[in-house]
This record gives C-alpha cells, structure tokens and sequence, in this order.
C-alpha cells in the first residue's frame, strides 16, 4: 500500500500541471450558441458582473430577445427585519436592470424572477424553470461563470430535459482560467467548491436525502 500511495504521488508530481488543467478545464461547459427564446443569467454564486456582460453580448448579437434575472433571496433574518419594518434602498433588481439598460438591451426586454426561496443552483433552476415553462420556452441560453457551467447545465438538464433545450454559455468576462487556477486562492475556493458541491450531488443520489428548503 506505501509502495502505491508513493507511486500515485509520484505520478502527480509529475503529471500535477497537466492533473489540475485537466480539473479546471472539466468544469467548463460551452455549447454552441443557437437562436433562442431567452438568456438566463444564474444568480446564485459570485461574479455576477460577468454574466450580465455575457448576456447582453447575447442580446446584442441576435441570439436572444429577452434576457432573465433573478434574485431577491430572503432567509429567515431578513424575513425577520422586514417584519420590524425595514425595506431595502433600492429594488433588488435595479442595478442589474441599470447595468443592461448600459449594455444596449432595452428594459422592457428584461423579465424579472423573483427567487427568495433559491438557495442554491437547484432551487434556482426550480424557480426559474418552471417560470418559464409557463411560457412555453423552448430553448434557452443559461450564462454563468465558467467553472460553473457544467454542473448548472447537469442541473437545468436533469430537470428540464424533456421540456426545453438548455444551452449552456460561460461569461467570457469571468476571470476563471482553467490552465493556472491553482495560482489564486479565490479561484481553487471556486474549483474546490464545485467539486464539493459535484460530490454532494451524487451523495444525494445515492441515499436519497430530501432537504429542507426553509
């Protein structure tokens, strides 16, 4: 057993830039680019900035005619403050609707979902899935940051398969680089997080959790 574990950190000494491009660049997923009914910029993660360059490059360049954001993600303090009376500056959605507005797309070709119970990617694609199942999309652009792409569209397809074609498109913008991540903390946080979150996946699958969305 020494003699394999001594072997296996051997191979990654050697093989370890290679081994790790490798880590970045399999949670990258980018799909060609078709005519769609809609992009959806994911909310949930960080980078936000990005993908709503991306989706306006979208718009922009005649892929799409709307472009969806979501968000307004309440917990149980926040629910708390708002019964003392607190109410947010701005609407969640302004500076993202100002922010595409300055990008070229017009404001009444932004619809608006309002998540507060999206927690995660699941409960994301959840909310604004069926949202648009309501009216009968059939092709969608989803945009997101690149490490987040391949799990976000395993996600979208898993539950939306039968019912609308997912297009998975990274943000060029988003400062991911899968040949030499491992060079900065906050982008092994990312790599490490969707590998993390890859595992609990299939660990769900496996035993069958069912969670708590409160």
């Amino acid at each position: 057993m020494a003699k394999i574990i001594l072997l296996l950190l051997l191979l990654i000494g050697i093989f370890h830039q290679s081994l790790l491009t490798f880590m970045g660049q399999w949670t990258i997923r980018n799909d060609p680019l078709l005519k769609s009914d809609v992009a959806v910029v994911l909310n949930t993660g960080a980078e936000i900035y990005p993908r709503l360059m991306a989706a306006a490059d979208l718009y922009n360049d005649k892929y799409v005619d709307k472009i969806l954001i979501n968000g307004n993600r309440k917990n149980d303090a926040l629910r708390k403050l708002e019964a003392m009376g607190y109410k947010p500056v701005v609407p969640w959605y302004a500076n993202r609707v100002e922010i595409l507005h300055l990008l070229g797309v017009p404001i009444q070709n932004i619809l608006l979902v309002n998540g507060e119970d999206a927690y995660d990617t699941i409960s994301e694609a959840e909310i604004v899935g069926h949202y648009l199942l309501q009216y009968q999309v059939k092709t969608v652009i989803v945009t997101t940051s690149k490490s987040h792409t391949k799990r976000a569209g395993y996600i979208w397809d898993k539950q939306f398969k039968h019912s609308m074609r997912i297009i998975m498109h990274p943000a060029s913008e988003d400062p991911f680089q899968a040949t030499s991540w491992w060079h900065k903390g906050r982008q092994i946080r990312w790599v490490m997080a969707e590998y993390g979150a890859w595992f609990f996946i299939l660990w769900k699958d496996i035993i069958g959790i069912t969670e708590d969305k409160k």
